[in-house]
């Protein structure tokens, strides 16, 4: 459980370039995708968190290792330019999570490169942009993600994402997704690498004002809650040698690493 005495570190991270490009996502987002994101998760979170923002077209996209190391949890939106972000910036990305930050991967972020890294998998999937209505049903409803919002949540018009998703199995599939098209999407999934907690949650497009609608948003900023880490500083898996009888002599730190 998140020491609810600190306050959580949030950078919202956003490619930010339907933005630039259509009007249309710009008067739908005129923040951005980010300063929507951003929004719900200070609503929901207020005196909890601090948030900033950062884009793709900032000096390494704005994931600086001292904003990495200054980060709790990163929440991650991507969709025109996954292949425009840097290789080492992915690596970096993947050092910290594994290391104990929290990630948040929202919408077409599954096609990124931190998330594919992540998955191990190619993360592909079924979709339709035809303004289906979507719910979200809720699978698992004492989950902390899962706090404070309807079952089902009701998104009027959304674009589609269906099964086969390829990913592993999640090691807790909290939502799953039905479609006016009678698809289904495993849409909110639990993993765990290294010492970090990933959530994806799935609703939410450049095309549909998803990130004003307040359930969405509650779930978001839950995810942000329950990723976050509990313990610092950031401590990498590593190998470790131990003789025989090592407990015996340890002060009890070896043990609980």
């Amino acid at each position: 459980m998140t020491d609810t005495a600190r306050t959580i570190r949030v950078t919202v991270w956003n490619e930010n370039v339907h933005e630039q490009r259509e009007e249309a996502v710009r008067a739908r987002y005129p923040e951005g995708i980010h300063g929507a994101v951003a929004a719900g998760i200070e609503e929901n979170l207020k005196g909890q968190v601090e948030v900033r923002t950062a884009t793709l077209e900032q000096p390494e996209h704005g994931l600086t290792e001292e904003v990495l190391a200054a980060t709790d949890v990163l929440t991650w939106w991507g969709h025109a330019a996954h292949d425009k972000v840097a290789d080492d910036v992915v690596e970096r990305v993947q050092r910290h999570v594994l290391g104990g930050m929290g990630l948040v991967v929202l919408h077409s972020g599954h096609f990124s490169k931190i998330f594919r890294t992540l998955m191990g998998t190619t993360c592909s999937l079924r979709w339709r942009s035809e303004h289906d209505r979507e719910l979200v049903w809720t699978l698992k409803p004492h989950h902390p993600v899962a706090e404070g919002v309807p079952s089902p949540i009701v998104i009027p018009e959304q674009e589609m994402y269906g099964e086969v998703f390829d990913i592993p199995d999640p090691d807790e599939l909290v939502f799953v997704s039905s479609f006016s098209g009678g698809e289904v999407f495993r849409s909110g999934c639990s993993f765990h690498r290294g010492n970090g907690r990933i959530f994806y949650f799935s609703p939410g497009d450049q095309a549909y004002p998803v990130y004003h609608h307040p359930d969405v948003r509650r779930v978001i900023a839950n995810a942000v809650k329950w990723v976050a880490p509990v313990e610092s500083p950031r401590d990498l898996p590593r190998l470790r040698n131990c003789p025989t009888g090592w407990y015996e002599n340890a002060d009890g730190s070896e043990a609980r690493a």
